[in-house]
Parts: C-alpha cells; structure tokens; sequence
C-alpha cells in the first residue's frame, strides 16, 4: 500500500482520538504493527467515531458474518471497544483514538511478547516527536491544547468528589463512588507496564495490578479478557493499597468528556502516567477537573520534607522548614496530604476547576 493509503489511516485514527498526533514515519511504522492492511481497509469506513452494525452494512460490501469477524479480532486488539447502548441495548461499534485509546488496551493485558515490546519502543519513540513537535510550536500549539477538553479528573484520597464541570454531586468518599457501579474490572496499569517493556520502570516500584475499567468498559473487558472482574470490596482494598504507594487517583470519561460516564479508574506515578510523563517530557499539559488544593498548616508543619518528595506535580518546596504549596500547579490529588506524618496539610475544598498547566519546556536535540 501507499503512503497515502497510510496518511488516510492515520487520519482515521486521530480523528477518533481528542489529541493531536503528528503524522511521520514513526506512526506509520506502529498503524502496520497495530492493524493488517485488511483490517485498514475496514477502519478507513469510520467517518464518524462510532457505528452500529447495520451502519457498517451499509458502507462495505461484505457478508455480516465476516463484519462480525472483523470486528470482534479488533476488539480483542483493542482497536474497536464494542458496547451495547443503554437506551437502546445496540451495539455500538467505536474506533479509538491512538492516545488515549489503543495505547492503553494495547498494553492492559501485561504480555511481554516481542510484538508488544516492539509496539512500546515505537509508542516511546512517537512519544518523543510529540515532545519534539510540541517544543519547537510551543507557543501555537498551547492554544490549541487549552481548546481541547480535560482528559481526566483528578479525585483525592477519602475525600468529596464531583462529576462534570457544572453538575455536582452529593458529597461521598471514593469507596462510595466505586460502590456506585455493579461492573468493575481490575487490569494491568499499562502505562507502567510499558516503561517496564521499555527497561525504564517505575521509580516507586509501584504494583502494576491496581487500575480498572468501569461500567460498559469493564463489560467489554471482561469479555475481551482484558481484565478480571472484581468486587467492590476488593476494589477498594485496592485503592487503598495505591494510596499508600503514593499514587494519584484518576478518572477517565467516556471520549473524555466530563459530563458523560466513567470508563476508568486509574493510580498513577508521576515517572510512567501517560499524561503526568507527557507534561514531564514537554509534549503535554496537565489539563484535569479538581476540586481541591493542599493547604498547609505552618503551625504543624515540621519541615521534613515528606510532601516535597512524595507530590507528582513537583509543586511543594520549603521555605523556612515550612512547605509552601504553588496553588497554580496543584492538581488536588492529595498524595501530599495523606503521607504527610504530622497531619499538617489538608484539601480544601474550592471547585469544581479546570487546572491547566502548560508542558514543561525541555531541550530538544
């Protein structure tokens, strides 16, 4: 096939996603890795996100048991997520994006194959001349990322949640949150599976087997043998381990839209979350929905310096033994609050907000 058979594929694929991928080499090197130039032929139909079946009838000339084929290796490969409406019990076939999408499910399952270590040398590889392309348009391109929604929000440790930008919730702990929905998946953090993939693993030694797919997701991962299904008790057995591990908890929507469902809970570090190692390496922002900033008590902080080490956005310092909190930088996440041995600092309550901090400018060879 041609490179513009290709360039229309990579099209396809970053129009299903919400965040800008430059087209190169690179990615058409992973599109050849990922999909067979058959099943290319097949997402080149997706004009739209998502499709019924009897939509895709309609586009392609080939028997419905071969569509359904064709379908379900993708959903396997994570390509395709494949859930039924809620209003109408159909279903809906959606193409996902790059990143975040075919990223994650293609790292969820844990294998060390050699495909999959490839995949993850060619994914840190695009990552990197997303860095590069991000760096030298910085200052267009920032406007271009404020336009696109909040990938995530951010909830803290045992504290009050909302969902979406303008409809608040009662307040309720994360255990009461998780105990909201009957399906829950437990799966492999990919993200920190990949850098392991990549020899560069995570420096707090985290567990890999502590994010989850939720509601419609779980279903589909489940079925597709992304993930095991788990309870709610020990989901949130789970979720307490990761605090402990100094993890920030984070919810993902469905096409990243705050106001819609959940898909996924996730505990991340700073050196392997996909978004908090994108704003390191300068290729993103940190674009998230907090409620909450960390407030310090001088008269209790002793100046140990446990929530300098511990915070994943690098936002705490000392000054005179006391830690000061940089508001602008502060994702709410809680991590500072929760190892802090003297209880000195706590969430107060402020939002719902957009936090929006720009990627850190990084030298480029």
């Amino acid at each position: 096939m041609t490179d513009k058979f290709w360039y229309n594929v990579a099209r396809t694929f970053i129009k299903a996603g919400v965040f800008p991928v430059p087209i190169s080499d690179t990615l058409f090197e992973l599109l050849q890795a990922l999909v067979t130039e058959e099943q290319a032929n097949f997402i080149l139909l997706y004009k739209k996100p998502s499709m019924t079946l009897e939509e895709i009838k309609q586009k392609i000339d080939m028997e419905e048991q071969n569509i359904i084929k064709m379908l379900n290796t993708l959903m396997y490969n994570g390509i395709i997520v494949g859930t039924r409406s809620k209003s109408t019990g159909v279903m809906v076939y959606r193409l996902m994006g790059l990143w975040r999408g075919i990223f994650e499910y293609t790292f969820l399952r844990g294998g060390s194959t050699e495909r999959e270590k490839n995949l993850a040398v060619l994914f840190e590889k695009l990552f990197g001349e997303i860095s590069e392309a991000t760096q030298r348009n910085y200052g267009s391109i920032i406007n271009v990322f404020k336009e696109l929604p909040p990938t995530d929000r951010t909830l803290p440790v045992e504290q009050e949640i909302e969902v979406g930008i303008d409809t608040v919730i009662p307040f309720e702990e994360i255990k009461k949150y998780i105990e909201e929905y009957d399906d829950i998946a437990l799966v492999n953090c990919y993200c920190r599976h990949e850098k392991e993939l990549v020899n560069d693993p995570c420096k707090l030694g985290a567990s890999k087997n502590n994010c989850f797919l939720i509601d419609k997701s779980a279903q589909y991962g489940i079925e597709q043998g992304f993930g095991r299904r788990v309870s709610k008790e020990e989901a949130i057995k789970i979720m307490r381990e990761a605090e402990d591990e100094g993890l920030v908890h984070k919810v993902f929507h469905v096409h990243s839209d705050t106001n819609r469902g959940i898909e996924a809970i996730c505990n991340c570090c700073k050196c392997c979350c996909g978004v908090i190692n994108m704003y390191y390496r300068g290729a993103a922002p940190i674009h998230t929905m907090s409620s909450y900033l960390a407030n310090v008590d001088e008269d209790s902080c002793i100046g140990c310096g446990t929530c300098v080490e511990m915070c994943p956005m690098e936002t705490i310092d000392l000054e005179n033994s006391i830690a000061h909190v940089n508001k602008d930088k502060c994702i709410g996440c809680g991590v500072c609050a929760h190892h802090c041995p003297e209880e000195a600092i706590q969430l107060v309550r402020i939002g719902p907000r957009h936090v929006f901090i720009p990627p850190k400018k990084v030298e480029i060879e």
